[in-house]
């Protein structure tokens, strides 16, 4: 069977989020599962992608509404990632500086249009195949118009059997714009315009929702709540409910394994989750190999936020937090890495030098940086608003780091109180201040009880929130609807 995921992003060709790594891990693991997959997104104007020596794969066009739009799939031919990966290459649209915006200067005014073509681009090629996909897996509003455009745009209807899933990573952005842009889409079947339509805006993700064979969300928990807080959907969601399943993220234990990571400074030995000796010394290696970087204590708790630096995450409450508890002596050292919202990069800045040696912040995102600090750290805190499953905590726990999270969404699903049997972090469920740092507070406790601290890092690294689980649970969503 053959799977053609459709994504703005895959990991490792371009990542903003969780979205990229999911695009990059589920189709590897669909694919030794026995189902072929691949993926197709955008070619941008990337670091990854500029240095891939690609074959080319079609030269397509598309005539929309008079206008000639030329573009190529080239595919990567040393990249090897598990699957085969597709570029959509449109260079008046993606050979830019990032994803969604430019670094500096913000969101790119035209993503309408750029995901809008993607998308028809993309179904052009799969309709001028003789080998087509069995199941288009669309991710997120980017892909969100692909299952309205093969049920109902007569110059795609050759592709109108093929059975469409639709998942959901984050439901805050919907893709929506004004039907001032109808010319943006081709012609479609006439009286299909509701399905297209959300609260008088053309709306990717409800039309989406409305035409998908199949609907999955990144967590069971994630999928309760848009059924009761999503912006105005619930009534949609709990509509649709019947073709909607929640299926929790893995990661790729691959990438993210102490043993053989290559990003690290020093590994895991082979086995070594087995001996709380070698567990201990792998941790402190790690903080010692950091702290001239960071300027860090390696002997007191290091608690380590990395994420967007947006109110989703919950990461305005980062600057009060840090701020009450280091004001009052907490002997705590926290680490940011992530960037967002300019007032936050301010204000962080600010305490990095009011802290010296408690405080230590990188704007921006560093892959290497990330690794490191996930084996070093002894806690992440995710104190997210909204968390759709969070991939974060599996990465923590794969290298020892305690989670504090939010009880929210697919954290909720992932994580449990440590003091249970089976328990692997710590939770709190108010978003507030006063919450956050009783959690903060605990897991100062905790550290400083070297058996239950040791015992649990051992316990947590054992877990197995690998892609084999969610990808049986794929396939076995495929083969209900093929």
């Amino acid at each position: 069977m053959r799977v053609l995921h459709i994504s703005a992003e895959c990991y490792p060709a371009a990542k903003s989020g969780g979205l990229a790594d999911v695009a990059g891990a589920l189709p590897k693991y669909l694919s030794l599962a026995g189902w072929e997959s691949a993926v197709v997104m955008p070619k941008y104007g990337l670091p990854w992608i500029r240095n891939q020596p690609c074959r080319l794969v079609h030269v397509g066009a598309f005539v929309l509404h008079g206008h000639y739009h030329p573009y190529t799939i080239e595919e990567p031919e040393e990249a090897d990632l598990g699957f085969s990966l597709y570029l959509m290459n449109f260079p008046s649209l993606f050979q830019r500086p990032g994803i969604y915006g430019d670094p500096d200067r913000g969101w790119y005014t035209d993503n309408p249009e750029r995901f809008t073509m993607f998308q028809l681009a993309v179904l052009d090629w799969l309709k001028n195949r003789e080998l087509r996909p069995e199941v288009l897996h669309c991710h997120d509003h980017h892909a969100g118009l692909v299952p309205f455009l093969v049920q109902y745009a007569p110059d795609f209807e050759v592709l109108r059997n093929i059975p469409t899933v639709f998942t959901i990573h984050n439901a805050e952005y919907p893709g929506a714009f004004p039907w001032s842009k109808r010319y943006l889409l081709p012609d479609f079947h006439a009286g299909k315009e509701g399905l297209l339509d959300w609260s008088g805006y053309i709306h990717p993700l409800a039309a989406a929702i409305k035409c998908a064979w199949a609907i999955t969300t990144v967590s069971p928990g994630y999928l309760e709540e848009l059924q009761r807080f999503s912006s105005g959907l619930e009534w949609l969601f709990r509509q649709e409910i019947s073709k909607c399943q929640g299926i929790l993220n893995g990661i790729d234990t691959e990438v993210w394994n102490p043993e053989i990571d290559p990003l690290l400074e020093r590994l895991l030995r082979a086995g070594g989750v087995n001996s709380l000796e070698d567990i201990e010394d792998f941790k402190s290696s790690q903080k010692k190999g950091l702290q001239y970087r960071l300027g860090l204590n390696p002997q007191i708790p290091w608690i380590t936020f990395i994420g967007r630096l947006v109110r989703e995450k919950g990461a305005d409450m980062l600057p009060d937090l840090i701020h009450q508890l280091l004001s009052r002596g907490a002997g705590i050292g926290f680490i940011v890495l992530g960037s967002g919202e300019l007032h936050l990069h301010e204000r962080l800045h600010h305490l990095s030098h009011r802290y010296p040696g408690n405080v230590h912040v990188h704007v921006g995102y560093d892959e290497e940086l990330a690794h490191r600090l996930y084996a070093a750290s002894d806690f992440l805190f995710m104190p997210s608003r909204v968390e759709p499953c969070g991939l974060n905590q599996f990465y923590a726990l794969r290298y020892g780091t305690i989670p504090i999270v939010r009880a929210i969404g697919g954290l909720k699903d992932s994580i449990k109180p440590w003091q249970q049997v089976g328990g692997n972090g710590i939770l709190f469920q108010r978003f507030s201040l006063q919450a956050a740092a009783e959690a903060i507070l605990e897991a100062m406790k905790l550290f400083h009880d070297k058996n239950k601290r040791d015992s649990l890092r051992q316990s947590v690294m054992r877990f197995d929130f690998s892609w084999h689980r969610s990808a049986a649970a794929y396939i076995s969503l495929y083969e209900r609807i093929t």
